[in-house]
Protein backbone atom coordinates (compact mmCIF):
# COMPACT_ATOMS: atom_id res chain seq x y z
CA UNK A 1 0.00 0.00 0.00
CA UNK A 2 1.18 3.77 -1.09
CA UNK A 3 2.59 5.36 2.04
CA UNK A 4 3.09 9.27 1.70
CA UNK A 5 6.09 10.61 1.80
CA UNK A 6 7.93 14.56 1.61
CA UNK A 7 10.86 15.30 -0.58
CA UNK A 8 13.04 18.48 0.01
CA UNK A 9 13.52 20.13 -3.46
CA UNK A 10 16.00 23.11 -3.07
CA UNK A 11 14.80 23.91 0.19
CA UNK A 12 10.81 23.43 -0.60
CA UNK A 13 9.38 20.73 0.91
CA UNK A 14 7.07 18.78 -1.08
CA UNK A 15 4.64 16.64 0.48
CA UNK A 16 3.71 13.33 -1.89
CA UNK A 17 0.14 12.35 -1.35
CA UNK A 18 -0.32 9.66 -3.51
CA UNK A 19 1.63 7.63 -6.98
CA UNK A 20 3.83 9.87 -8.87
CA UNK A 21 4.13 9.42 -12.39
CA UNK A 22 7.71 10.49 -13.66
CA UNK A 23 7.73 10.66 -17.70
CA UNK A 24 10.96 9.62 -19.56
CA UNK A 25 12.84 12.02 -21.10
CA UNK A 26 15.90 10.60 -23.52
CA UNK A 27 18.40 12.99 -25.20
CA UNK A 28 19.96 10.55 -26.85
CA UNK A 29 20.20 8.47 -30.80
CA UNK A 30 20.26 4.97 -29.28
CA UNK A 31 17.93 4.14 -26.19
CA UNK A 32 16.85 0.82 -26.49
CA UNK A 33 12.88 1.97 -27.20
CA UNK A 34 12.85 4.15 -30.60
CA UNK A 35 10.04 6.16 -29.38
CA UNK A 36 11.86 7.51 -26.49
CA UNK A 37 14.65 9.36 -28.35
CA UNK A 38 14.35 13.26 -28.33
CA UNK A 39 17.85 14.32 -29.18
CA UNK A 40 16.64 18.04 -30.23
CA UNK A 41 15.16 20.86 -28.73
CA UNK A 42 12.07 21.17 -30.42
CA UNK A 43 11.70 17.00 -30.08
CA UNK A 44 12.15 17.75 -26.56
CA UNK A 45 9.59 20.71 -26.22
CA UNK A 46 7.26 18.58 -28.06
CA UNK A 47 7.71 15.39 -25.72
CA UNK A 48 7.20 17.13 -22.41
CA UNK A 49 4.69 19.13 -23.53
CA UNK A 50 2.71 16.08 -24.26
CA UNK A 51 3.75 14.13 -21.15
CA UNK A 52 2.63 16.98 -19.20
CA UNK A 53 -0.64 17.35 -20.88
CA UNK A 54 -1.24 13.46 -19.93
CA UNK A 55 -0.46 14.04 -16.41
CA UNK A 56 3.22 13.66 -15.76
CA UNK A 57 3.93 14.60 -12.00
CA UNK A 58 7.81 14.52 -12.84
CA UNK A 59 9.95 14.30 -15.76
CA UNK A 60 13.43 11.93 -15.25
CA UNK A 61 16.33 13.30 -18.19
CA UNK A 62 19.08 11.24 -19.43
CA UNK A 63 21.66 11.51 -22.37
CA UNK A 64 23.50 8.20 -21.64
CA UNK A 65 22.06 5.61 -22.68
CA UNK A 66 22.51 2.02 -20.48
CA UNK A 67 21.50 -0.46 -22.73
CA UNK A 68 24.09 -2.89 -23.18
CA UNK A 69 26.00 -2.35 -26.56
CA UNK A 70 25.40 1.37 -26.75
CA UNK A 71 27.75 3.78 -27.41
CA UNK A 72 29.89 4.90 -24.39
CA UNK A 73 30.18 8.96 -24.63
CA UNK A 74 32.03 11.41 -22.55
CA UNK A 75 30.98 13.56 -19.53
CA UNK A 76 31.39 16.86 -21.47
CA UNK A 77 29.04 14.98 -24.64
CA UNK A 78 26.47 14.09 -21.77
CA UNK A 79 26.58 17.20 -19.96
CA UNK A 80 26.02 19.39 -23.73
CA UNK A 81 23.24 16.77 -24.10
CA UNK A 82 21.75 17.22 -20.71
CA UNK A 83 21.85 21.24 -20.84
CA UNK A 84 19.63 20.95 -24.40
CA UNK A 85 17.36 18.58 -22.56
CA UNK A 86 17.29 20.41 -19.09
CA UNK A 87 16.61 24.02 -20.98
CA UNK A 88 13.90 22.91 -23.22
CA UNK A 89 11.87 21.10 -19.77
CA UNK A 90 12.48 24.31 -18.50
CA UNK A 91 11.03 26.57 -21.00
CA UNK A 92 7.96 24.11 -21.22
CA UNK A 93 7.05 22.69 -17.69
CA UNK A 94 8.88 25.40 -15.27
CA UNK A 95 7.24 24.27 -11.93
CA UNK A 96 8.00 20.37 -12.66
CA UNK A 97 9.65 17.91 -10.75
CA UNK A 98 13.19 17.34 -12.61
CA UNK A 99 15.20 13.89 -12.23
CA UNK A 100 18.63 14.15 -14.23
CA UNK A 101 19.57 10.05 -14.89
CA UNK A 102 23.17 9.69 -14.52
CA UNK A 103 25.57 7.96 -12.71
CA UNK A 104 28.15 10.57 -12.74
CA UNK A 105 28.77 13.19 -9.94
CA UNK A 106 30.40 15.75 -12.17
CA UNK A 107 27.14 15.65 -14.64
CA UNK A 108 24.46 15.60 -12.01
CA UNK A 109 26.23 18.83 -10.01
CA UNK A 110 25.79 20.34 -13.74
CA UNK A 111 22.61 19.45 -14.12
CA UNK A 112 21.48 20.61 -10.35
CA UNK A 113 23.50 24.14 -10.03
CA UNK A 114 23.21 24.61 -13.59
CA UNK A 115 20.01 23.09 -15.02
CA UNK A 116 18.04 23.32 -12.54
CA UNK A 117 17.77 19.54 -11.93
CA UNK A 118 15.75 18.84 -8.34
CA UNK A 119 16.64 15.06 -7.99
CA UNK A 120 19.56 12.57 -9.09
CA UNK A 121 18.68 9.34 -10.36
CA UNK A 122 21.31 7.11 -10.38
CA UNK A 123 21.46 3.94 -12.61
CA UNK A 124 24.27 2.14 -10.44
CA UNK A 125 23.85 3.36 -6.98
CA UNK A 126 27.33 4.91 -6.61
CA UNK A 127 29.07 1.69 -7.85
CA UNK A 128 29.88 3.78 -10.86
CA UNK A 129 31.93 6.85 -9.90
CA UNK A 130 32.76 7.02 -6.37
CA UNK A 131 31.99 11.13 -5.88
CA UNK A 132 28.27 10.59 -6.65
CA UNK A 133 27.62 9.96 -3.34
CA UNK A 134 29.33 12.72 -1.50
CA UNK A 135 28.76 14.49 -4.38
CA UNK A 136 24.73 14.45 -3.62
CA UNK A 137 25.14 14.94 -0.12
CA UNK A 138 26.77 18.16 -0.57
CA UNK A 139 23.94 18.93 -3.47
CA UNK A 140 21.34 18.76 -0.97
CA UNK A 141 19.10 16.76 -3.20
CA UNK A 142 17.15 13.22 -3.34
CA UNK A 143 18.94 10.66 -4.73
CA UNK A 144 17.09 7.52 -6.36
CA UNK A 145 19.43 4.35 -4.74
CA UNK A 146 19.01 1.94 -7.96
CA UNK A 147 20.02 -1.52 -7.69
CA UNK A 148 22.57 -2.99 -10.17
CA UNK A 149 25.75 -4.80 -9.96
CA UNK A 150 28.84 -4.35 -12.44
CA UNK A 151 28.39 -2.22 -15.29
CA UNK A 152 25.69 -1.87 -18.25
CA UNK A 153 28.14 -4.36 -20.28
CA UNK A 154 28.52 -7.08 -17.12
CA UNK A 155 25.14 -6.86 -15.43
CA UNK A 156 23.93 -9.83 -17.07
CA UNK A 157 26.74 -11.95 -16.16
CA UNK A 158 25.85 -10.84 -12.77
CA UNK A 159 22.63 -12.74 -11.88
CA UNK A 160 23.49 -15.35 -9.24
CA UNK A 161 21.24 -14.47 -5.79
CA UNK A 162 20.55 -16.63 -2.96
CA UNK A 163 17.35 -14.53 -2.77
CA UNK A 164 17.13 -11.89 -5.51
CA UNK A 165 14.12 -10.14 -2.98
CA UNK A 166 16.34 -10.73 -0.20
CA UNK A 167 19.80 -10.02 -1.60
CA UNK A 168 18.44 -6.67 -3.19
CA UNK A 169 16.84 -5.45 -0.04
CA UNK A 170 19.98 -6.32 1.88
CA UNK A 171 22.45 -5.06 -1.13
CA UNK A 172 20.46 -1.29 -1.30
CA UNK A 173 20.22 -1.34 2.36
CA UNK A 174 23.98 -1.06 2.54
CA UNK A 175 23.78 1.82 0.00
CA UNK A 176 21.13 3.32 2.41
CA UNK A 177 22.98 3.38 5.46
CA UNK A 178 25.88 4.94 3.52
CA UNK A 179 23.85 7.88 2.52
CA UNK A 180 22.09 8.29 5.67
CA UNK A 181 25.75 8.98 7.32
CA UNK A 182 26.95 11.21 4.77
CA UNK A 183 23.40 12.99 5.43
CA UNK A 184 21.04 12.47 2.57
CA UNK A 185 18.03 12.80 3.79
CA UNK A 186 15.32 11.87 1.15
CA UNK A 187 15.97 8.64 -0.74
CA UNK A 188 13.87 6.58 -3.14
CA UNK A 189 15.06 3.46 -3.95
CA UNK A 190 14.85 1.49 -7.21
CA UNK A 191 14.90 -2.33 -7.71
CA UNK A 192 16.61 -2.02 -10.99
CA UNK A 193 14.34 -4.29 -12.93
CA UNK A 194 15.97 -5.48 -15.93
CA UNK A 195 19.50 -4.60 -14.35
CA UNK A 196 21.38 -7.60 -13.63
CA UNK A 197 18.95 -9.93 -13.17
CA UNK A 198 17.30 -12.42 -15.42
CA UNK A 199 13.12 -12.47 -16.23
CA UNK A 200 12.28 -14.43 -13.68
CA UNK A 201 14.47 -13.22 -11.23
CA UNK A 202 12.72 -9.94 -12.31
CA UNK A 203 9.50 -11.04 -11.90
CA UNK A 204 9.52 -12.86 -8.60
CA UNK A 205 11.53 -9.40 -7.47
CA UNK A 206 8.13 -7.64 -8.89
CA UNK A 207 5.70 -10.64 -6.81
CA UNK A 208 7.38 -9.95 -4.12
CA UNK A 209 6.92 -6.14 -4.18
CA UNK A 210 6.04 -5.36 -0.67
CA UNK A 211 8.75 -7.03 1.17
CA UNK A 212 11.30 -5.09 -0.25
CA UNK A 213 9.25 -1.69 0.57
CA UNK A 214 8.63 -2.71 4.31
CA UNK A 215 12.40 -3.87 4.37
CA UNK A 216 13.92 -0.55 3.14
CA UNK A 217 11.12 2.03 4.77
CA UNK A 218 11.91 4.84 1.76
CA UNK A 219 9.23 5.19 -1.34
CA UNK A 220 10.37 2.67 -4.06
CA UNK A 221 10.33 3.75 -7.97
CA UNK A 222 9.44 1.14 -10.25
CA UNK A 223 10.89 1.34 -13.72
CA UNK A 224 9.60 -1.39 -16.25
CA UNK A 225 8.20 0.78 -19.08
CA UNK A 226 8.58 -1.55 -22.20
CA UNK A 227 11.43 -3.50 -21.11
CA UNK A 228 12.49 -7.16 -21.99
CA UNK A 229 10.74 -8.57 -19.16
CA UNK A 230 7.77 -7.72 -21.32
CA UNK A 231 8.62 -7.77 -24.75
CA UNK A 232 10.78 -11.24 -24.52
CA UNK A 233 7.98 -13.48 -22.57
CA UNK A 234 5.20 -12.10 -25.21
CA UNK A 235 7.78 -12.85 -28.51
CA UNK A 236 6.70 -9.07 -29.41
CA UNK A 237 9.25 -5.81 -29.38
CA UNK A 238 9.39 -2.46 -27.28
CA UNK A 239 7.34 -0.34 -29.40
CA UNK A 240 4.18 -3.44 -29.01
CA UNK A 241 4.66 -3.72 -25.48
CA UNK A 242 2.57 -1.06 -24.24
CA UNK A 243 -0.21 -3.00 -22.77
CA UNK A 244 2.52 -5.19 -20.98
CA UNK A 245 3.61 -2.38 -19.16
CA UNK A 246 0.29 -0.98 -17.91
CA UNK A 247 -0.22 -4.72 -16.75
CA UNK A 248 2.91 -4.68 -14.57
CA UNK A 249 2.20 -1.04 -13.69
CA UNK A 250 -1.06 -1.89 -11.97
CA UNK A 251 0.65 -4.33 -9.98
CA UNK A 252 3.52 -2.42 -9.15
CA UNK A 253 0.58 -0.39 -7.76
CA UNK A 254 -1.12 -2.67 -6.33
CA UNK A 255 1.97 -3.95 -4.29
CA UNK A 256 2.59 -0.26 -3.06
CA UNK A 257 5.09 1.53 -5.98
CA UNK A 258 5.60 5.71 -4.98
CA UNK A 259 6.43 6.55 -8.28
CA UNK A 260 6.27 4.99 -11.53
CA UNK A 261 8.85 6.15 -14.47
CA UNK A 262 7.41 5.45 -17.63
CA UNK A 263 7.45 6.48 -21.82
CA UNK A 264 4.00 6.15 -21.53
CA UNK A 265 2.39 8.83 -18.88
CA UNK A 266 -1.58 9.25 -20.34
CA UNK A 267 -1.74 4.84 -19.98
CA UNK A 268 0.35 5.08 -16.56
CA UNK A 269 -1.76 8.07 -15.35
CA UNK A 270 -5.56 5.62 -16.21
CA UNK A 271 -3.85 2.72 -14.44
CA UNK A 272 -3.06 4.84 -11.41
CA UNK A 273 -6.70 6.21 -11.41
CA UNK A 274 -8.53 2.91 -11.71
CA UNK A 275 -6.19 0.95 -9.20
CA UNK A 276 -6.53 4.36 -7.01
CA UNK A 277 -10.50 3.27 -6.70
CA UNK A 278 -10.17 -0.24 -5.02
CA UNK A 279 -8.98 1.78 -1.78
CA UNK A 280 -11.96 4.28 -2.72
CA UNK A 281 -14.92 3.68 -0.12
CA UNK A 282 -17.23 6.16 -2.58
CA UNK A 283 -16.42 3.28 -5.08
CA UNK A 284 -16.65 0.24 -3.51
CA UNK A 285 -19.84 1.03 -1.65
CA UNK A 286 -21.45 2.02 -4.47
CA UNK A 287 -24.09 -0.06 -6.14
CA UNK A 288 -22.63 1.12 -9.02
Amino acid sequence: MFKPFTLNLHQRIVRIERPQIMGIVNVTPDSFFAGSRTPGHQEICRRVEKMVADGADMIDIGAYSSRPGADDISPVEEMERLRIGLKAVREIAPGIIVSVDTFRADVAKMAVEEGGADIVNDISGGNLDPEMLPTVARLKVPYILMHMRGTPATMQQLTDYKSVTADVAKELSIKLSQLRELGVADVIADPGFGFSKTTGQNYRLLNELEHLTDALNVPLLVGISRKSMIFRPLDITPAEALNGTTVLNTIALLKGASILRVHDVAEARQALTLTSLTTDTRWTHSPY
